[in-house]
């Protein structure tokens, strides 16, 4: 297809495709003539893939062509390129907690890693983010929903491993890390919508008459 019938096949306008070229994010086409290059269904995919990234996971460019630089990245085993995406996608934050909060959570959540027999990175974002969590938690007194840590990672482990086998079904190994990235963008949003409307009917059942 042409560049013109890519636009239609993605709802990407045309400049914004040229910029994705010029900037490298998109692999260039085939030409077929000195003016004109042919894109196929690989063009589609990796405009979807950035689409989400850029509008959906509000992603910076910079980021988004770090993201897909690690995906290009055949020499990496899978995981290895899955786990440079996600860091890439995994905000920095540090939350306000005392100190002796923090060092509570910590033990928690190693705690936690070594009950459930999770591989982890040591120098994982999430980790670091989970850690602050907790500690934030305690500081603001929710001990109460700490301590449901372990039932809530439960819950996580379970979903997670159908979201794995779901994108295990994809036929190559481009389409198994790009449904990964996606997954955890909208997957995130989707879990918290779940988690909102669950909390409204049931706040509905408990306390709607007091």
């Amino acid at each position: 297809m042409r560049i013109g019938e890519l636009s239609k096949a993605t709802d990407v306008p045309v400049p914004t495709i040229k910029y994705y070229l010029r900037e490298g994010l998109l692999p260039a086409g085939e030409l077929s003539s000195p003016n004109q290059a042919a894109y196929g269904e690989p063009h589609v995919r990796r405009l979807r893939l950035i689409r989400a990234l850029v509008e959906l996971g509000q992603v910076p460019v910079a980021t988004v062509k770090e993201i897909l630089e690690s995906l290009d990245a055949n020499t990496e085993p899978l995981h290895e390129q899955i786990g440079r995406a996600h860091r890439a996608l995994t905000p920095t934050r540090r939350l306000s907690a005392t100190d002796e909060a923090r060092t509570a959570a910590a033990t928690q959540v190693a705690d936690l890693l070594r009950e459930r027999d999770w591989t982890v990175d040591p120098e994982a974002p999430a980790l670091a983010t989970l850690i602050d969590t907790i500690a934030a938690l305690r500081s603001l007194g929710q001990e109460n929903l700490v301590a449901h840590l372990d039932t809530y990672a439960e819950s996580v482990e379970a979903f997670t491993a159908l979201e794995i086998d779901a994108v295990t079904a994809n036929p190559t190994r481009d389409q198994v890390a790009e449904s990964v990235v996606i997954g955890t963008i909208l997957g995130e949003t989707l879990i918290a919508s779940l988690r909102l409307l669950a909390q409204e009917s049931i706040s509905a059942e408990r306390w709607k008459d007091r």
